[in-house]
């Protein structure tokens, strides 16, 4: 089950409509990428799974003020 490690995001329960309107259950996945992040305060890798909305907001702020969250 891939789970965002920074915001917590993971996936959600909705529903598949066919042409002929017939409901099935589905689950929507949240878009996650492993991502090597740079961590300046150690000077260090860090590997990471991300969903892409963190990803983005980790350009506004540094790692350490997003895992703080």
């Amino acid at each position: 089950m891939a789970v965002c490690e920074i915001s917590g995001k993971r996936w959600m329960n909705g529903r598949k409509i066919s042409h002929s309107n017939i409901k099935s259950p589905k689950r929507f996945d949240a878009n996650i990428q492993s991502k090597r992040l740079f961590d300046m305060e150690s000077g260090r890798w860090i590997r990471v799974k991300i969903s892409t909305r963190a990803l983005k907001s980790l350009n506004k702020m540094s790692l350490r003020e997003a895992l703080s969250r």
